[in-house]
């Protein structure tokens, strides 16, 4: 049998590795400081193992530790585990990813599905993985699913933007020669529909069943046409059941906006405020709206 391992260490005594333990919150490091008391008080090897929960040649393993690194040298190394399937970099272009979204048009997808980016992790990286890793990256990069809005697939960001910064300027070289003298009026408009369609309520039913239920496939739309004089503070909207040529060119629509009643010039800098389009127009009072 070989001769068990010295402590060589005497800068700590039993009474001060039980003090350390008893202000020790990790459970294995406590265990392993009053194995070290016990054989510092004359305990046999196999009593202190016994009394700390391991094996002798455990115990002669924690020595060595102690004898090399003191107190610190009992604390557990913790591995790092497995390397990451991607790195930092490569996290920091997943996030990019998603962020952007898909091309329409080269993707032919509207949405990037979990199936989707495992597809983009094997065609960029040669990283294939499961779509519950990939639901666990995108935890690590603090995403959840959410419900967007919707764009047109052929809006022009870009465009727009030059649109808003350029608009005085694209206004004046829309403007004939003969209308230097004039004065111009800039109405905003805007169109929407509003709809209501028929849909499955909840209803009671026994548990495990799925009840069949007829569907209300009735449905009706109503159709907004608006527009909106900043300077004027004055605007003008009509409601129509349907849109076509005829319903466009009723004589009620040719006009409108010359029987709205004029702006007082004395009040025109107030109620100013910003617009999404961050156009600065005033809001227009609601008694002067003409509807």
């Amino acid at each position: 049998m070989g001769q068990p391992v010295a402590i060589t260490r005497t800068e700590h005594s039993a009474l001060d590795l039980r003090a350390r333990a008893a202000k020790t919150g990790t459970g294995a490091v406590v265990r392993r400081l009053l194995a070290l008391a016990l054989v510092l008080e004359g305990h046999s090897r196999e009593a202190a193992a016994t009394g700390g929960g391991m094996t002798r040649q455990t115990l002669r393993d924690w020595v060595h530790r102690y004898n090399g690194e003191c107190v610190a040298g009992l604390a557990s190394d913790v591995g790092g585990g497995p390397a990451p399937l991607l790195s930092a970099p490569q996290m920091e272009e997943l996030t990019t990813i998603v962020i952007q979204g898909p091309d329409p048009e080269r993707h032919r997808v509207v949405r990037r599905r979990r199936i989707d980016l495992c597809e983009e992790a094997a065609r960029r990286w040669s990283v294939r993985v499961c779509e519950q890793t990939v639901g666990r990256w995108l935890r690590q990069l603090r995403m959840t699913r959410l419900q967007p809005r919707p764009v047109h697939p052929k809006k022009d960001l870009e465009a727009e933007v030059a649109f808003e910064k350029n608009f005085a300027q694209l206004v004046k070289e829309a403007l004939p020669a003969s209308a230097a003298a004039k004065v111009i009026e800039i109405w905003f408009q805007h169109e929407a529909r509003v709809g209501q369609q028929g849909s499955l309520e909840y209803i009671w039913a026994p548990s495990g069943s799925r009840p069949r239920a007829v569907s209300d496939n009735r449905h009706d739309s109503v159709y907004f046409f608006g527009a909106l004089c900043a300077y004027r503070a004055v605007g003008a909207a009509i409601i129509m059941p349907a849109v076509n040529t005829e319903a466009m060119n009723e004589p009620c629509l040719s006009g409108w906006h010359t029987r709205l009643p004029p702006v007082d010039r004395r009040t025109h800098s107030e109620g100013i405020r910003h617009t999404k389009c961050g156009v600065c127009m005033r809001q227009p009072d609601r008694h002067r709206m003409s509807i």
